[in-house]
């Protein structure tokens, strides 16, 4: 019999009037004062609620800062996803992984079992923050970084107050602010300067993986952008990919033919190089390629089955996710059937691309 390995542990302590402060308002951006233990290791943090439509539900996700020591595993500040409305727990770091392997940056990220004073709070996902420290851990150049929040940041003009509204800037200065207003404005009215702005195939490998995977959520927001100060060229990282492989941000089902093989209408920059002959044959191809080697069953088969046999007896620890384990141990198969059928209708779209 093969043992399960077992997961980091991470336990949350307040004191009780801070645990009050945090609770009053679950939608307030302002952190508390925390000690957060992992493993043997104990770090005073600040902690705060995290997420859009999650904030009302019982199991909460959080974001986490370091004050002393500054730092855990070479970053200042983790997030810890719940992954409510995903039955397998397991999608955003499948697909995470995936995109990874595609050639495109993305964060680390783990499985963690997340207790409040040694009571269980449950599986929980630890995400790595894009900020400076995760651009020196790759040795990447300095540069700035912009959340994409909402779904304005679909690179369009049309409807905003600004043009970089939809975007959070998490590194860099206000005045690095004209790149980007330059980059969205360049997108719309001369595309021709696109590629003096944008890591092109970065791009189009990133589209690609959110096609594969049918991220719906992704294409106008959840994602950053990183502006390297050394080549000036944008490129995108992905972030939160737990409504995948047929699921939505709700976890109902999506069927697999919903997002075209150029991902959601709605994104401005897609939609002006798809008008190009040379990046539409540039992304044909890179799609192709990614069909015959990677988005398959044989590539993701063992991946989701030591995934899912690893997880299921934290599963069973969850108080919130108990009584779903039917729901749990049927989501391999779910997933393989839709990269099946996902995978038949991207072959055919390509016939006539």
């Amino acid at each position: 019999m093969t043992m399960t390995p077992s997961l980091p542990s991470f336990d949350l302590q307040f004191n009780h009037a801070d645990l009050r402060d945090l609770e009053r308002d679950v939608w307030s951006s302002a952190s508390v004062p925390a000690r957060l233990q992992i493993e043997n290791s104990m770090y005073d943090v600040h902690i705060r609620y995290r997420g859009s439509y999650t904030r009302e539900l019982e199991k909460k996700s959080y974001h986490v800062e370091f004050e002393k020591p500054r730092e855990w595993d070479g970053s200042s500040e983790i997030h810890l996803n719940a992954e409510v409305y995903d039955p397998s727990h397991f999608r955003n770091k499948l697909s995470l992984d995936f995109i990874r392997d595609l050639g495109i940056l993305t964060p680390n990220s783990q499985h963690v079992l997340l207790t409040q004073d040694g009571e269980p709070l449950g599986l929980y996902l630890q995400l790595e923050s894009v900020d400076d420290m995760y651009l020196s851990k790759r040795n990447l150049p300095p540069g700035t970084i912009y959340y994409a929040v909402s779904d304005k940041a679909n690179f369009s003009t049309k409807r905003k107050r600004g043009l970089t509204s939809g975007y959070q800037r998490k590194l860099g200065k206000m005045q690095d602010d004209h790149h980007l207003i330059h980059f969205i404005r360049s997108i719309n009215t001369a595309p021709y300067e696109i590629p003096k702005l944008l890591n092109i195939e970065n791009y189009l490998k990133w589209l690609a993986g959110a096609v594969c995977t049918m991220n719906n959520d992704g294409f106008t927001h959840n994602y950053a952008l990183y502006l390297n100060s050394e080549d000036h060229l944008f490129s995108i990282i992905p972030w939160d990919y737990d409504a995948t492989f047929g699921r939505r941000v709700n976890g109902e089902m999506m069927e697999y033919d919903y997002v075209p093989i150029t991902g959601k209408t709605k994104n401005r920059l897609t939609s002006q190089l798809m008008k190009r002959s040379r990046y539409r044959k540039l992304y044909k191809e890179i799609v192709e390629e990614i069909l015959e080697t990677k988005f398959k069953v044989e590539y993701f088969e063992d991946k989701v089955m030591n995934l899912h046999s690893s997880l299921r007896p934290y599963i069973l620890m969850d108080p919130h996710f108990q009584k779903d384990i039917d729901l749990y141990d049927k989501e391999p198969s779910f997933i393989f059937k839709f990269i099946e059928e996902r995978r038949a209708f991207l072959k055919q779209e390509l016939k006539y691309f």
